[in-house]
């Protein structure tokens, strides 16, 4: 056994350096691109960051725009979601389980199939269609059931079903209960929720695509409108600003996950 170990480890981690390097390096080599002067010529042209200065000046609202809807996303998937993976995981009526393939359909369908069904559905009133709330609807549409499902997947633990019964034979009213002793107790799923919200919010291009105007673009649309510039430089650079600005938020959900798992890692 212990011979297989030695022999197991080096080939584990040569797999695991061979995936990292395959996913990383176009990153790395898309990254790089926009901080030379010339892409053809390469490090020969010299270091640059006319292109990130271009990007920001003819795109930099975007970041900013996408950040706070996808929080905004966040923040709609946990008061709607959080409540209504409770219902599903304490329900096991055919009702139920009918309601949860109804919130994946979003998911199921094309981007573009709910975004036209929502452009037919409200796109005849102006103000809210050339507003970023119509994009948030259509992001919320999207990722909803992706928190729904993570933290549903908490609540059913058994544990949670005898802390709850705990609390309500001390007396615990149910809004006590849930806000004191069940979203507590399921706190990494919710942050593993959020995270995953807020990275698929970002992220989202075709659904975006649809919904959006002249004056509410995001991150993906601008990324898509600075390719279509036919400067693979400036689509390079515009990469490094989405990673600059996105990467910090991620970092900071996954250290808050990771404080919270510590807290009520035996539930969670």
């Amino acid at each position: 056994m212990k011979s297989r170990g030695r022999i197991d480890s080096p080939l584990l981690f040569a797999l695991t350096l061979a995936v990292a390097l395959f996913t990383i390096a176009p990153m790395v080599f898309s990254i790089g691109a926009g901080l030379v002067g010339n892409y053809a010529q390469g490090l020969a042209s010299g270091l640059t960051l006319r292109w990130l200065a271009e990007v920001w000046d003819g795109y930099g609202d975007t970041a900013w725009h996408s950040v706070v809807l996808a929080l905004a996303c966040v923040a709609g998937t946990l008061l709607a979601g959080v409540p209504c993976a409770w219902a599903l995981a304490q329900s096991r009526s055919r009702g139920a389980r009918i309601f949860e393939e109804l919130i994946t359909l979003p998911v199921a369908v094309p981007g573009l199939a709910t975004a036209l069904a929502l452009i037919l559905a409200y796109g005849t009133f102006s103000g809210f269609r050339q507003s970023y709330a119509f994009i948030w609807v259509g992001h919320l549409l999207f990722t909803l059931p992706f928190m729904v499902r993570t933290v549903a997947a908490a609540f059913a633990r058994d544990e949670l079903r005898t802390l709850d019964e705990a609390a309500r034979s001390l007396g615990a009213g149910f809004v006590r209960r849930f806000i004191g002793v069940l979203v507590p107790a399921v706190g990494p799923a919710i942050v593993a929720g959020c995270l995953m919200v807020f990275t698929l919010s970002v992220g989202e291009f075709n659904l975006t695509w649809m919904l959006h105007t002249p004056l509410t673009r995001t991150l993906p649309v601008g990324l898509a409108d600075s390719y279509a510039s036919m400067r693979i430089e400036v689509g390079s650079a515009y990469t490094l600003v989405f990673f600059a600005v996105i990467l910090p938020v991620l970092w900071a959900m996954q250290a808050l996950a990771r404080t919270i798992e510590k807290r009520h890692g035996t539930l969670a």
